[in-house]
């Protein structure tokens, strides 16, 4: 990113620089251990896919020592954008500093194990800590759409619970699996899927729920429904009637993917610390409104194909993500502006108050 790009991130997050700040005066080392832990530091002694366990945490390693060294110059820009605004001028050290240090720590992308997410950094200490009940609530109605019979890949994307028995997800995540048949959709021959919400950081269980029909794909929106079997302990997510706002706060929880095609290697390393395809809780923010569609910041990848957007304060969900570039901007389905729609209503979708 540019120094202005990312100037212009900074000063987004407005009063947060102050709790940023404070994270920033702790030990190097601690600092970036927040911004990536890597896998050591959750406790993963099992291979995860995006790298082999006995060579990750050489990369870990040097890639912490070389995170270390921008700490100091990130304080000292944190300070500075917070005195001078949008008039900083920023060294290159310090453009560097932020966008490898503070970003992450703004918008992080925190790993859920045994059914409960990591504590996270500053600016979202408080906020996530104070809705964990409720967040680990609606993790437990998001997973992974996994297919069999695939030519290329064993799983396409994330899906959630919108009502009993329906999966909501993305058109382009269905139409990996699905086929046009008459006026309605079917499954491509030979191809089988399901949806597993028990795949999280060295989840040795699967908790998977067989998809039986393609209810529907949208025939103008990225967004799809999927008929499921009943399962315990997977409850169908509220979806809200009520508009979101901009700067409303809000979080993402899908399966990240790497993405290399469309995301900078190193950036994904400092966030995702090279452990991909698990659960992750992504907060971040609306930022603008248009029709159908908003842009929020949360930091996603490929793989949040299908996550819901989830209002932090109502525990609603707002939107359906459906694609972006990390720290480019977000897409999501406006969900409040389907009440009506045939497709979710004949489904039995239902819009909460």
């Amino acid at each position: 990113m540019v120094q202005q790009d990312v100037l212009t991130e900074i000063l987004s997050f407005g009063k947060d620089l102050d709790g940023i700040a404070g994270e920033l005066a702790a030990e190097p080392a601690a600092v970036v251990r927040k911004v990536a832990p890597g896998r050591a530091g959750y406790g993963a002694d099992t291979d995860v896919v995006g790298g082999h366990a006995e060579r990750l945490p050489a990369i870990e390693v040097a890639s912490r020592r070389a995170l270390e060294d921008f700490v100091g110059p990130a304080q000292n820009a944190v300070e500075k954008v917070a005195r001078q605004g949008p008039d900083t001028h920023l060294t290159a050290e310090e453009t560097v500093a932020l966008e490898a240090i503070v970003l992450p720590m703004a918008r992080p992308a925190i790993l859920i194990q045994d059914g409960s997410f990591f504590k996270p950094p500053n600016p979202w200490t408080d906020d996530l800590e104070r809705h964990r009940a409720t967040i680990e609530t609606v993790c437990r109605s998001v997973g992974r759409i996994e297919v069999d019979g695939h030519p290329a890949i064993d799983w396409v994307g994330t899906g959630w619970l919108a009502a009993p028995g329906v999966v909501m997800t993305n058109r382009h995540v269905a139409n990996e699996f699905a086929t046009a048949s008459g006026a309605g959709w079917t499954f491509t021959s030979g191809m089988t899927a399901r949806t597993d919400f028990n795949e999280e950081l060295s989840a040795g269980v699967p908790r998977e729920l067989k998809l039986t029909e393609i209810i529907g794909i949208h025939a103008e929106l990225d967004l799809a429904l999927l008929a499921c079997d009943s399962g315990d302990g997977v409850a169908p997510l509220p979806i809200s009637a009520a508009p979101t706002g901009t700067g409303a706060k809000v979080y993402v929880v899908g399966y990240p993917a790497a993405d290399s095609r469309r995301n900078d290697p190193d950036e994904m390393q400092r966030i995702f610390a090279g452990i991909y395809n698990v659960k992750r809780l992504q907060p971040g923010a609306v930022r603008s409104l248009d029709g159908r569609q908003f842009v929020h910041d949360c930091s996603t990848l490929g793989g949040n194909s299908g996550s819901c957007v989830v209002d932090l304060e109502t525990a609603q969900v707002v939107g359906l993500h459906f694609g972006g570039r990390y720290l480019k901007g977000n897409y999501a389905v406006a969900l409040w502006e389907l009440a009506d729609d045939p497709l979710l209503t004949s489904a039995g979708v239902r819009l909460s108050a």
